[in-house]
């Protein structure tokens, strides 16, 4: 089965500060935790395939603090990651990464809340609700099925704010 993990970016830089939301980066705290997060993620001997992220520079941010932590070896700018994407584009480029690589390994998505919240609860119980929330730096793990639609159909087996993790 494929692992999917999807997390938020770290801590940002406030909205009013920046006339272009999709320009705020991380904080030097929000770098910090996030550095903190990714360093714990790889003390539990995680390893992504592939690393997936919105284009904002936030996520972008998490994203390279992800890989030079040794989570991944690549990460790719994914348009569907930003705020109010759509995870059928996800689910699209999911059953062709799985045509080609297989139903095996692990996949992580940097980008945004309420989308990654939304986006598990759509791939667990086949709506979202709005009920599960991604703190900045938070990790949710998902367990796609081996074959058919994920959605609905898919196991959470990790929900941890960055508290718990650092």
């Amino acid at each position: 089965m494929t692992q999917l993990y999807l997390i938020r970016h770290g801590i940002a830089a406030d909205r009013a500060e920046y006339s272009n939301d999709e320009e705020r980066p991380l904080t030097e705290i929000g770098k910090k935790k996030t550095k903190k997060v990714a360093s714990r993620l790889k003390a539990f001997d995680l390893k992504f395939d592939l690393l997936l992220s919105s284009p904002l520079v936030r996520a972008r941010q998490t994203a390279d603090i992800l890989k030079d932590t040794g989570l991944c070896d690549d990460v790719e700018i994914f348009d569907p990651l930003v705020p109010e994407g759509a995870i059928q584009e996800w689910m699209a480029w999911w059953d062709t990464w799985k045509a080609e690589k297989g139903n095996r390994g692990a996949i992580a998505l940097v980008g945004h809340q309420p989308d990654l919240g939304n986006w598990a609860e759509i791939l667990v119980w086949g709506d979202a609700e709005e009920r599960l929330i991604v703190k900045k730096a938070g990790v949710i793990g998902i367990e796609l099925p081996e074959s058919g639609s994920p959605v609905g159909r898919s196991l959470l087996f990790w929900l941890a704010p960055p508290r718990f993790l650092l």
